[in-house]
């Protein structure tokens, strides 16, 4: 077990399962082994403002914040969402994005429109850029809300944790009556290359 620290921010909007996934990953890094400290910063996010939450593990971590520009992997749950954190990454962070648009108020009110292009910029600027469909594979899976975990399973292929404890997690965080979707919904991702 190497004694850096792992940073791993996950950003979207309100109702998308970002605070289940921190919470699994959190706990998958546990049950690793890990020391882990894990932060969410809620934006109005009962009413689809920005989240973000932030988890760090290794041998002993202080702090449950990212520092800007440190950030090892960037897990999006909405695009332009996964734009505006692009600078808590480190240059050759990984970034893993949901395909997918939520206008903000100003959009729906037609006041600004949503920018156009946002995979091609973050590919532009990070070479290790998965694109993932995590409403379809989630769909595929049974449920089009376990795109969360399409998403983490995408992510735990870049970390160096072994998918038994992710399953642990899963199988410790998730209602039963979910599980079997969301195993599905997470080997899917998994599966993601």
């Amino acid at each position: 077990m190497s004694t850096e620290i792992t940073n791993i921010l996950l950003v979207g909007v309100g109702g998308q399962g970002i605070l289940l996934a921190s919470e699994i990953l959190s706990e998958t890094c546990m049950l690793a082994g890990y020391d882990v400290k894990k932060s969410e910063i809620h934006g109005m996010s009962q009413r689809g403002g920005s989240v973000v939450s932030h988890v760090r593990y290794g041998t002993k971590v202080f702090s449950p914040i990212v520092p800007e520009g440190e950030g090892d992997i960037l897990f999006g749950f909405e695009l332009m969402e996964t734009c505006r954190s692009l600078s808590l990454l480190k240059p050759g962070g990984s970034v893993i994005a949901n395909d997918l648009r939520i206008p903000p108020p100003s959009v729906l009110m037609g006041q600004e429109s949503y920018p156009e292009g946002l995979a091609n910029s973050i590919n532009n600027r990070f070479s290790d850029f998965l694109l993932v469909d995590g409403q379809k594979l989630a769909t595929e899976a049974g449920n089009p809300r376990a795109a969360n975990t399409v998403l983490l399973g995408a992510v735990s292929k870049r970390l160096a944790i072994a998918e038994e404890f992710w399953l642990a997690a899963l199988q410790k965080m998730v209602p039963a009556k979910a599980l079997e979707i969301n195993f599905k919904a997470f080997m899917l991702g998994r599966g993601l290359e």
